[in-house]
Order: C-alpha cells, then structure tokens, then sequence
C-alpha cells in the first residue's frame, strides 16, 4: 500500500499553499484582466452598433434631404419656366396691344388726311365751279345768288361721292 509519511504531506502542503498564493497573486489579476478585456470588447461592439445605427440614421436623413431638396429645385424650375411663359405671353399681347393701336393711329391719320383732302378738293371745286360759272353767266349776279348757287353745289358735293371718294 501506499505508505504516507511526511515528505507527501508537506508535498501536498506546499502545493495548497502554492495554488493559494498563485490564485491570490496570478489568477485574480488573470482573471480580472480577461474580465476588463472582455468588457472593454463588449462596450467597442455596443459602440459599433451603435455607431452604425447612427449612420443608418444619418443616411435616411441626408437621403431625405437630397430628396426635398430636388423637389425643391424641381419646384423652384417649374415656377421660373411658368414665369418665363408668362412674360412670354404678356409680351406677346403688349406687342400685339402696340400693334392694334399703331393700327388705329394709322387709320386715324388716313381718316385726317382723307378729310383734309376731301375739304382741299372741295375748296378746289367751288373755285374751277366759281370760274365755269362765272363764264356760263353773263349777266350780273348779286352776291345773295352767288352764295346760294354755291350752296348748292356744296350741298350736292356732301350727298354724292367726288370721284370715289365718299364724303
């Protein structure tokens, strides 16, 4: 059998002993770093996801942003090609406005100078009737008559056309 004697028992001794003080000097410290180093991973991996959430965020975010903003520019287009018609538009009908009233202008200066000329022809046609009845009359006409004659003609120049010319 197995024999005890002193040399195991202080062999067994020493090596309590020794896994007391390693367990007091090596392993808690051992232990305790592993600790540390597992938590410090821990926290870098809640970082990272939380870092990577964050990211997400910031992404929908900016993706929001670029999307209003393109809406905004598209707004911004429509309204400047819709200004641009309409000044367009408006500088068309100012045009034809100015066209229409040269056009009046015009025919009021031919309706002028229309009646300046009938009143010139008729100024011209009592003279050359003066003169032909001057010549066809011998006898002496008062003046009474002269002006009456003379009326009538006018009168009956105002009724019928001179020339093709209505008056």
């Amino acid at each position: 059998m197995i024999e005890i004697n002193a040399t195991i028992i202080a062999q067994i001794l020493n090596f309590l002993i020794l896994v007391v003080i390693l367990r007091a000097v090596a392993y808690k410290p051992v232990v305790n770093m592993l600790k540390a180093r597992e938590d410090k991973i821990a926290e870098s991996l809640d970082k990272a996801d939380a870092d990577r959430v964050a990211a997400e965020a910031a992404l929908r975010q900016n993706k929001e942003t670029l999307a209003a903003a393109q809406t905004r520019a598209q707004e911004i287009i429509d309204k400047a090609e819709k200004m641009a018609r309409e000044e367009h538009d408006a500088s068309i009908q100012e045009t034809k406005r100015e066209i229409e009233q040269m056009k009046k202008n015009a025919q009021e200066e031919i309706q002028r100078e229309r009646a300046r000329a009938v009143e010139q022809l008729k100024g011209e046609v009592v003279a050359l009737s003066m003169a032909a009845a001057g010549k066809i009359i011998t006898k002496n006409i008062d003046a009474s008559d002269n002006e009456a004659i003379i009326g009538e003609f006018i009168a009956k120049l105002d009724k019928e056309k001179i020339g093709d010319l209505p008056c």
